[in-house]
C-alpha cells in the first residue's frame, strides 16, 4: 500500500508539470498561428496509447509510457523523426515557416511555465503556511553535529554566529545550500572563544550519503527517561528519572550521554539518576553497542513560524523558487567541475518517489512539486538537442547566421540528442534502483 500511495503522488505530481509544460509549447504555437497536431500525457510509443479524442484538427490523449509528454507541433523536427511531411513545401501554418523569434518563444514556452509555476506554488505556500524557523539567539545550548558536522569540524555545544561574515538569524540558513555547496566559512563560538570552520567543496555530497540529519540540528536538553529496557531495566532505572550524570561527569544533552555510553561498551557503568527529589546511583551494564536501554523523548526546539500578507509572500516565495532553480545549476556545475559525483547527484523516479513519501501531506507534496518543476525547467534548457534548450541554441545560431540549419543537420542532431537523452536516462534509473536496493 506504502508503495501505491508514492507511486501515485509521482505520476500526480509528474502529470502536472508535464501537462503545464506541455501547455507552454501549444498555446504559443498556437498563438503563432503554427498547426498543434498531437498533445499527449506520456509517450504513444508504437502507436499504443491508452485514451484518445480528436479536437479541431489536434489529437489530444494519454500515451503507456509514463516518462514525460509530447505536443507534435507541424513542420517541426522533433525527436518523433517524422519528416515526412517536411518534403513538401513549406505551409504557412507550419513551424518552419515563422520567424525565427517566433519558433524561439515557442520553444521556451513550456520553460517560462514551469519557472512561473514554481514560483506560484511557493507563493501560496508561503501565503497559507509562513515559514517555520529556529531563532538562532534561543539555541541556548548551540547545535548537535551529526557524522557530516563531525567530518566538517563542528563540535557540540558550538553556537554559529556567522556564515561568510554575516550575522545568523536563523538556523536554518545554516542548513541552506548557501552553506552546503560548500567553501564557505561559518564563525563559531565554542568554550567562550571564536573559532571558524571551512565547509568544503563536497560537504553536498556527504549530505547525499547522510542524509540533512547527519549535518547539524539543535542540541536539545533530555527530559525525563520515557521507558526502560536492557541493562536499565535490570540496574533498577525506571519510567520517569532524569538522568544527572554518567560516571559522576554530568550530562544534559542527548549527545553527551551517547558520548559518554560509547567508553563502556559491554561494561558496567554508574549511572547518577533523580527520582521523586532523591538522588539514586545505578549501575547498569552497557551492551556492545553503546546502548543503556532507555529512551528519553528529546526537548523540540525553539521554532517559529512567521505568517505573510498575500502581497509580502510572493517576493519570499519567488526567491524560494529561484533559490531552487539557482541551486541545481550549481550542483550541475559541481558536477561537471568534479566536486560531486553524478550517481550522487542525480534522482530519478525511484526516488522522487519515495521523496512524496508513503502518506499524503499536500503541503509537502506541492513544495516537491515546485521544486520539481523549476528543476524541469532548468533540465529542459540544457543545450542537449531533442531538449528545448538545443532547440533554443540553434534558433539563435540562425538568427546569428540570418538562415536556417539544414535539415539534414537537425534530423542528426536530434539522433544524437536522443541518444544522449536514452543514456541519461538508463544511468538516473539503474543509479536509483541501485540506491534503493543498498538503502533497505
Amino acid at each position: 500500500m506504502d508503495g501505491l500511495i508514492m507511486t501515485g503522488q509521482l505520476i500526480l505530481g509528474l502529470s502536472i508539470l508535464v501537462i503545464l509544460h506541455e501547455l507552454g509549447h501549444f498555446l504559443t504555437a498556437r498563438a503563432f498561428g503554427i498547426k498543434v497536431e498531437k498533445f499527449y500525457l506520456f509517450f504513444d510509443a508504437w502507436g499504443f496509447k491508452l485514451f484518445s479524442f480528436k479536437y479541431k484538427d489536434c489529437e489530444y490523449g494519454i500515451g503507456w509510457l509514463p516518462l514525460g509528454g509530447y505536443v507534435k507541433i507541424a513542420g517541426m523536427i522533433d525527436e518523433s523523426m517524422d519528416t515526412e511531411q517536411l518534403s513538401g513545401p513549406p505551409q504557412p501554418w507550419e513551424f518552419r515557416s515563422k520567424p525565427a523569434w517566433q519558433r524561439l518563444i515557442v520553444m521556451l514556452g513550456g520553460v517560462t511555465v514551469n519557472i512561473f509555476l514554481g514560483i506560484f506554488i511557493f507563493w501560496m505556500l508561503i501565503f497559507t503556511n509562513g515559514e517555520t524557523v529556529i531563532p538562532n539567539d534561543k539555541l541556548v545550548g548551540g547545535i548537535s553535529p551529526g557524522i557530516v558536522g563531525k567530518e566538517v569540524g563542528l563540535q557540540a555545544g558550538d553556537r554559529i554566529l556567522a556564515i561568510n561574515g554575516k550575522k545568523v538569524e536563523y538556523l536554518n540558513e545554516v542548513m541552506s545550500s548557501k552553506v552546503l555547496f560548500g567553501n564557505t566559512e561559518l564563525t563559531v563560538e565554542r568554550n567562550g572563544s571564536t573559532a571558524y570552520v571551512k565547509i568544503p567543496t563536497n560537504a553536498i555530497e556527504l549530505i547525499s550519503d547522510y542524509g540533512m540529519a547527519e549535518f547539524i540540528r539543535p542540541r536539545t536538553a533530555m527530559l525525563a527517561i520515557d521507558s526502560v529496557y536492557g541493562g536499565a531495566k535490570l540496574a533498577g532505572i525506571q519510567a520517569g528519572d532524569s538522568i544527572l550524570s554518567v560516571n559522576q561527569i554530568p550530562v544534559m544533552y542527548h549527545d553527551q550521554l551517547q558520548q559518554e555510553l560509547q567508553q563502556f561498551k559491554g561494561k558496567p557503568v554508574e549511572i547518577t539518576v533523580l527520582r521523586e527529589g532523591k538522588v539514586l546511583v545505578m549501575n547498569p551494564v552497557i551492551d556492545k553497542t553503546g546502548i543503556m536501554g532507555i529512551a528519553t523523548p528529546p526537548l523540540p526546539p525553539p521554532m517559529e513560524t512567521i505568517q505573510y500578507g498575500f502581497i509580502q509572500s510572493l517576493p519570499i516565495g519567488a526567491a524560494k523558487a529561484w533559490g531552487s532553480f539557482t541551486d541545481n545549476a550549481k550542483g550541475l556545475g559541481k558536477v561537471f567541475k568534479g566536486e560531486v559525483k553524478a550517481n550522487k547527484a542525480f534522482t530519478g523516479p525511484v526516488g522522487i518517489a519515495r521523496m512524496f513519501g508513503s502518506t499524503v501531506n499536500w503541503p509537502w507534496f506541492w513544495s516537491l512539486v515546485g521544486l520539481l518543476s523549476m528543476a524541469l525547467a532548468l533540465m529542459n534548457l540544457l543545450p542537449i538537442p531533442a531538449l528545448d534548450g538545443g532547440h533554443a541554441v540553434f534558433l539563435l545560431v540562425e538568427i546569428v547566421k540570418g538562415k536556417p540549419l539544414s535539415d539534414k543537420f537537425m534530423e542528426r542532431a536530434q539522433i544524437v540528442g536522443f541518444c544522449i537523452l536514452v543514456a541519461l536516462m538508463v544511468f538516473i534509473l539503474g543509479n536509483d534502483i541501485f540506491k534503493a536496493v543498498t538503502d533497505v
